[in-house]
C-alpha cells in the first residue's frame, strides 16, 4: 500500500504533470525542478534523494486509469490552500524554463488552476512573472 502523500510531495507533483505533459521531459524542465526543491524554503524539509521516487510516484499515478484527474484531486486534496498559488507557481517556472511553452502545458496549468480554484488575476501575476524572469535581453 503506497504511503500518503506530503506537502512536498504534492508540490512536486504539479511541477512533474506540468513537465511530462507534452509525453517528453526534458533536461532543462528536470534540472529546474531539481534546483527549485534545493533552494526554495518550501521544501526546506524535504529530503532531495526523494525526489526521483516521488516523480516516478507521479508519473505511475498519471498512467493509471483517470490518472490526470485522480493526480489533479489528490495535489488538491494534499496541500493546505495557502499553498495552492505556490504549487500553481512551481508548475508555471517549470513549463516556462526552456523559453517555449506549448498548448498542452497551457492546458495542463488551466486544469491545475481550475482545480485548485485560484483566481484569474492571481494566476495571471504568478505567469507575468514568470515571463519577466525568462525575458531574453
Amino acid at each position: 500500500m503506497n504511503s500518503p502523500l506530503t506537502t512536498h510531495d504534492a508540490l512536486i507533483f504539479a511541477m512533474v504533470m506540468v513537465s511530462a505533459v507534452d509525453n517528453s521531459m526534458n533536461d532543462k524542465e528536470l534540472e529546474r525542478i531539481g534546483q527549485l526543491v534545493d533552494f526554495l524554503p518550501v521544501f526546506k524539509d524535504f529530503e532531495k534523494a526523494e525526489l526521483i521516487p516521488v516523480s516516478k510516484r507521479c508519473a505511475d499515478m498519471l498512467a493509471g486509469p483517470e490518472g490526470l484527474d485522480i493526480t489533479l484531486e489528490t495535489i488538491r486534496d494534499t496541500l493546505p490552500p495557502r499553498l495552492f498559488d505556490t504549487a500553481y507557481a512551481l508548475a508555471v517556472e517549470v513549463a516556462s524554463v526552456d523559453l517555449e511553452i506549448r498548448p498542452e502545458e497551457i492546458r495542463m496549468l488551466q486544469l491545475l488552476r481550475d482545480r485548485l480554484s485560484l483566481d484569474k488575476l492571481t494566476c495571471a501575476a504568478i505567469e507575468r512573472s514568470a515571463i519577466a524572469r525568462y525575458r531574453k535581453a
